[in-house]
């Protein structure tokens, strides 16, 4: 049984946002990114322990086609996504984020 997924107020304000400036780069390419996460979010679902520990309990799955990777926790019947964060942006800005 899959867990649920739930996003941190301010992932999902960065995936908004993220995928707000991918569309004004090129018409569909926001949607292409929402579509990204929404593969990314499947995956951790299917298979949580196979994303990279970054920290404690926390987890990183990488975005393949774009450079943004969603870090997550997980507990018995949720998994939290913490960030959205760029790979560009520095490093552990979203740490005390639960």
């Amino acid at each position: 049984m899959k867990k649920s997924v739930s996003f941190h107020p301010m992932a999902e304000m960065e995936m908004n946002e993220a995928a707000e400036y991918y569309e004004t780069r090129e018409i569909g390419l926001g949607t292409a990114f929402i579509d990204e996460v929404e593969r990314a979010v499947n995956s951790i679902q299917q298979y949580p322990e196979s994303a990279h520990i970054i920290v404690k309990s926390i987890r990183r799955k990488i975005l393949w086609r774009f450079p943004y990777s969603l870090m997550f926790s997980t507990s018995a019947d949720v998994i939290r996504i913490l960030a959205v964060a760029s790979q560009k942006r520095r490093p552990f800005y979203w740490r005390k984020r639960k």
